[in-house]
């Protein structure tokens, strides 16, 4: 067996920091390898990362290889030094005479890898170029391959701050977008998306719905259990927003216990089916939180906008649902109540 670095929990978590384990072809990567190949006047070059019980090429030249077991591969040798190792006859060094890559075939007689170094210190694979004779670099040869190696890893380091930096953007549109209690579009995106779909379904001509959803009586959760099961109020109400609607609708949290959904293509008869399905839900859901079973009800206004009506706006829509909304508080709460003011000005236009 092949000794361990004596960091090698540090070394492989260095490692695998840079996600490029077991991931495509990449060309700069190749193009790397072929130039140390080139540069070297050798037939075989790889860049090798070394794993916990492989070595896993992220790149080849001159032979198709994947991975191999980190006890029959040169470069769990390589690492093991501070800088590279050149052996200019693998069959003299008792390191690699009997590993299979020197004896079976006698495929490969000379190696020379400089190892790919972190800037924490951390060998975590080798730059290599291989021969089948076995022959020493010049000087030159080897100076050139410093260089690559020290580009190989530049290029490792470039790769995760292109992907840190992705995730950071997406972290900062998700944060600036959604909800982070429930998940659900914030009253930014939601009507930002809302005002988007208007447009698009009148330049269409299809008919566009607007729900409002209200909480009823939610400051008595508040007052009677406290803020954090109104918290898992919340959260809950919006996970069955999610699972109840079609793929089609947009639902959002407009802030406290208002939530509003988006219904594109979908008149006042289709909205109004949504509506009572979401009311029938939410008043037979049982929301657990901290060994209590709570159960809530919603008001629901709905104010939708007919095919072919250009005049109507987001704020037209968004008044009417509200006035709707209010309405259905007055009739008790826990009722649906579908706004006709956008109606009568599709009837008056």
């Amino acid at each position: 067996m092949i000794p361990r670095p004596l960091n090698e929990a540090a070394r492989l978590h260095a490692l695998r920091a840079y996600q490029l384990l077991d991931t495509q072809a990449d060309a700069d990567f190749d193009l790397l390898t072929e130039l140390a190949a080139e540069l070297c006047g050798v037939p075989y070059s790889f860049v090798s990362l070394v794993d916990a019980d492989r070595v896993w090429y992220k790149s080849s030249y001159g032979a198709k290889a994947v991975q191999t077991p980190r006890d029959e591969d040169y470069c769990s040798w390589a690492i093991l030094e501070e800088q590279e190792l050149l052996i200019p006859d693998l069959l003299s060094d008792a390191r690699t005479a009997t590993l299979p890559n020197t004896v079976q075939g006698g495929q490969f007689r000379m190696y020379n890898g400089v190892n790919l170094t972190t800037s924490d210190g951390f060998q975590v694979g080798v730059l290599c170029v291989l021969d089948t004779k076995a022959h020493a670099l010049t000087e030159r040869q080897l100076s050139l391959l410093r260089r690559l190696a020290r580009q190989v890893i530049s290029l490792m380091e470039l790769r995760r701050m292109d992907r840190e930096l992705k995730e950071t953007l997406a972290t900062v549109s998700r944060l600036a977008n959604e909800d982070d209690l429930t998940g659900l579009k914030n009253r930014r995106a939601w009507m930002e998306e809302a005002r988007q779909q208007l447009q698009l379904a009148k330049r269409l001509k299809t008919p566009l719905s607007v729900l409002v959803l209200d909480i009823d009586h939610f400051k008595k959760v508040n007052d009677a259990h406290g803020h954090p099961a109104g918290d898992a109020v919340l959260r809950g109400i919006g996970q069955l927003l999610s699972m109840c609607l079609r793929v089609t609708d947009i639902p959002g949290r407009l802030g406290g216990e208002e939530f509003a959904v988006l219904a594109p293509g979908t008149d006042a008869k289709g909205a109004l089916q949504i509506a009572e399905t979401l009311r029938n839900a939410i008043a037979q859901e049982r929301i657990e939180d901290a060994g209590l079973t709570l159960q809530v009800t919603a008001s629901i206004g709905i104010a939708s906008m007919p095919a072919g009506l250009p005049d109507v706006d987001l704020d037209d829509l968004m008044r009417a649902a509200d006035q709707a909304l209010y309405s259905a508080k007055r009739n008790g709460r826990n009722c649906v109540v579908a706004s006709d003011s956008v109606l009568r000005a599709a009837t008056l236009a």
